[in-house]
C-alpha cells in the first residue's frame, strides 16, 4: 500500500510501498504488525536506553497531561516538571553552577548551544567570535546549524551553504584543531563542537588523550567547548553525559535521546555557570531564542520518570559494564572476509564496517546486510559503510550473543550474494 508518510533519510521511491510497521515493544524487543518479534539492537535511533514498554514513564506523562498537558515557559512562566528536571540535570552535570536550557530534541539542542556560545562572546565584547569548528565524520542533527557544521559530507551537501562561518577538522587530530583555530584566527572562533564518541559517523572512539588535549587547546585560545552528548548520554557510555569518562569540564553539553529514552521528545543544553553568568546576572542580556515546546510539562515528567528508572535499576553504569561483553561478542566478526573492522569497547555501542571492495560488486551491501540480519530477528542501524548496534541498557548476555550470531549468519549469506 502506498504511503503519504515521508520518511527521514529514506529513498521514498523504494520505501513508499514497502514500509516496515512496528506495533509494540517490550524491554529489548519490538513486534511488527504481523506479530513477529525482533531484538532491538539499536534502541530505536540510539535512544531507548531503559527499554520499551516502561509503564512508569507512560503513567507519569499521562498523569501530568491530566493536570497540565502543555504550556510555554517564555518570560516568567514555568511548571513544576520543567523546574524539577532542570534542577536535577544541573545537579548531575560535570560542571559547577550549571543551568539548563530545554529544547524538544537534539537538533534544537545543537542550534541552541551554538547560539548561546556566540551570544556569550557578544555580551563579553567579542562579537567577532562566530566561527564554529566541528570534526569530520561528526553528526549534530539536521536543524540549520547542525546541518551547517555536519562532518558527514553527504548530510551537508545539496542544501547550499548554511553556515559559512564553520569548518571541520580531522576527528582524531589535536594538531588539526590547533592549526584550524590559528588559521581562522582565535579572535574569530566561538566554539569547538565534538561528540565524545562519534555515533552516526561510524562509532569512532577518541584516541588516547584526545579529549583532554582538545579541551586544553580550546582553553588556551578562549574557545568554548561544546560536548554533544545526544547519543553518548544517560548511560550509553556509563555516565550521565558520557564526557565524564575523560575527566573534563565542558562549557556546554547538548543532550536528548536517552533523557526520556525516546518516550517523548525532549532535549536541551547544560551550560557551565561561568557561561550562563552574564545572562543571569546582567539585565538586558536576554537570549532571544527558544522553542514553543521548551519545558513541555508532560515531556519533562517523562524525563523525570526515566531518570528515576536509570537510578533505581542501576542502569547508568551498564554502558561501561557491558562494553567489554559487546566487544567480545562482535570481535570474531572481524575475521569474516567481508568485514574491514569491528569498532567497539567504549560504551554500549559498536559498528561492523564492511570491506571497501565489496561496494564495487554490491553497492547496496549495507542495506542488504541489515535486511538479512532483520530476517533473523535482529534490528540494526545502517551507516555509510557499516552497521551500528547500540542496544537498550537492559540487554543481557544471551541477547548480546544473539546479535553476534545474526551478524555472522547475515554476513555468510551476503557473501553468497556478492559471489565472495
Amino acid at each position: 500500500m502506498d504511503t503519504a508518510l515521508w520518511h527521514p533519510f529514506s529513498d521514498m521511491a523504494v520505501v513508499r510501498e514497502d514500509e516496515f510497521v512496528l506495533e509494540r515493544g517490550e524491554d529489548v524487543w519490538v513486534y511488527d504488525a504481523a506479530g513477529n518479534r525482533y531484538l532491538d539492537a539499536t534502541a530505536s535511533l540510539w535512544y531507548a536506553n531503559v527499554g520499551h514498554g516502561r509503564a512508569e514513564i507512560a503513567d507519569a506523562a499521562a498523569e501530568q497531561m491530566r493536570k497540565l498537558a502543555g504550556y510555554s515557559i517564555f518570560g516568567d512562566f514555568t511548571n513544576e516538571p520543567a523546574r524539577a528536571l532542570a534542577g536535577r540535570l544541573a545537579g548531575l552535570a560535570p560542571m559547577p553552577d550549571a543551568k539548563v536550557f530545554l529544547t524538544t530534541g537534539g537538533g534544537e539542542a545543537i542550534d541552541s548551544a551554538v547560539k548561546i556560545a556566540r551570544r556569550y562572546h557578544v555580551v563579553r565584547g567579542q562579537p567577532e567570535r562566530v566561527h564554529v569548528i566541528s570534526r569530520t565524520n561528526s553528526y549534530h542533527g539536521t536543524n540549520g546549524i547542525g546541518t551547517g557544521v555536519a562532518g558527514i559530507e553527504a548530510n551537508r551537501t545539496g542544501f547550499g551553504e548554511i553556515l559559512p562561518s564553520s569548518s571541520r577538522v580531522a576527528y582524531d587530530s589535536v594538531d588539526a584543531l590547533r592549526d584550524e583555530i590559528r588559521r581562522v584566527g582565535p579572535e574569530r572562533v566561538a566554539a569547538f563542537l565534538f561528540e565524545p564518541v562519534i555515533g552516526a559517523g561510524g562509532v569512532l572512539a577518541p584516541p588516547e588523550g584526545y579529549v583532554q588535549a582538545v579541551v586544553d587547546v580550546c582553553r588556551e585560545y578562549g574557545v568554548l567547548v561544546i560536548a554533544d552528548a545526544v547519543i553518548c548520554g544517560f548511560g550509553r557510555l556509563g555516565t550521565w553525559f558520557g564526557v565524564e569518562r575523560w575527566g573534563v569540564e565542558p562549557d556546554l553539553i547538548t543532550f536528548a535521546k536517552g533523557v526520556t529514552s525516546g518516550y517523548l521528545p525532549l532535549g536541551g543544553v547544560v551550560v557551565h555557570g561561568r557561561v550562563a553568568e552574564p545572562f543571569w546576572a546582567e539585565s538586558g542580556t536576554t537570549l532571544r531564542h527558544g522553542a514553543t515546546y521548551s519545558g513541555h510539562p508532560a515531556c519533562c515528567a517523562a524525563a523525570l520518570a526515566n531518570i528515576d528508572i536509570i537510578e533505581r535499576d542501576n542502569l547508568l553504569q551498564r554502558g561501561q559494564l557491558l562494553e567489554g561483553e559487546l566487544a567480545a561478542a562482535l570481535q570474531p566478526l572481524a575475521a569474516h572476509p567481508l568485514v574491514r573492522e569491528v569498532r567497539a569497547g567504549v560504551g554500549l555501542l559498536a559498528a561492523v564496517e564492511l570491506q571497501p571492495d565489496l561496494f564495487e560488486r554490491l553497492p547496496s551491501a549495507v542495506a542488504d546486510l541489515s535486511l538479512l540480519i532483520r530476517q533473523r530477528g535482529v534490528l540494526t542501524r545502517t551507516l555509510a559503510k557499516a552497521l551500528a548496534v547500540s542496544p537498550p541498557l537492559t540487554i543481557q548476555r544471551p541477547e548480546i550473543n544473539e546479535i553476534a550470531q545474526a551478524f555472522a549468519a547475515g554476513l555468510d549469506e551476503l557473501a553468497l550474494k556478492a559471489g565472495s
